[in-house]
C-alpha cells in the first residue's frame, strides 16, 4: 500500500528563493472526504503539472499519515476533467523545489483564490523522522485541515477573513 507521510509548514518569508522558476499546477477535486461521492474519506483529486496529467486517490488522513495512489493519465484528458468534472475555483499555484539538509521540500506559491498563501511540505519515509527545520519556516501546519489543498479548493484563503474558519 502506497503512503504518504507529510509535514506542512507556513512559509514565513522569501529566503527560500534563488531566481529559479518553478512548475505551474492547476488541480480539482473530483471528489473529497465528506461529499457524497467520496467513500471512506478518500479524495480523488486531478492535477496538471506543467505538461503532465496526473489523478491521484488519497486516503483520510490520521496525523501526518494516509494512503495515496497517483497515476499519470494524458494531459489532454487532466485538462477535460478539470474543465468539465471539478468544481471551481481550481486550485493553482506555483511549485518549487528547494534542498535542504539532504531533504526536498516543495514549495507551493498559491495564485488566484489563494493568492498570498505559501506553504511547504516535507515527504518523510516515517511519521518520526527528524527533520533539519530550514530558517524561512514558521508555523507547522501539518494537522489543520484548512490547509489542505482539497480544503483549499471549497474555501480558499482569501475567504478565511470573511466568515468562520
Amino acid at each position: 500500500m502506497a503512503k504518504e507521510i507529510e509535514r506542512k509548514f507556513i512559509v514565513r518569508n522569501d529566503d527560500w528563493r534563488d531566481g529559479s522558476e518553478g512548475l505551474f499546477c492547476r488541480q480539482g477535486y473530483l471528489a473529497t472526504s465528506g461529499s457524497s461521492a467520496s467513500s471512506a474519506g478518500a479524495t480523488i483529486r486531478v492535477r496538471v503539472m506543467g505538461e503532465q496529467g496526473f489523478l491521484t486517490i488519497k486516503g483520510k488522513q490520521q496525523g501526518i499519515t494516509r494512503s495515496e495512489y497517483e497515476y499519470p493519465i494524458p494531459l489532454e484528458d487532466a485538462n477535460a476533467m478539470l474543465d468539465e468534472f471539478c468544481p471551481w475555483p481550481l486550485v493553482e499555484k506555483v511549485r518549487y523545489e528547494r534542498e535542504h539538509a539532504g531533504l526536498t521540500w516543495e514549495i507551493d506559491e498559491f495564485m488566484g483564490e489563494n493568492d498570498g498563501l505559501i506553504v511547504a511540505e516535507i515527504e518523510l519515509e516515517h511519521s518520526d523522522q527528524a527533520v533539519s527545520l530550514p530558517d524561512w519556516l514558521g508555523q507547522e501546519v501539518s494537522e489543520d485541515p484548512r490547509y489542505r489543498n482539497a480544503s483549499l479548493a471549497k474555501k480558499p484563503y482569501s475567504e478565511w477573513g470573511r466568515r468562520d474558519s
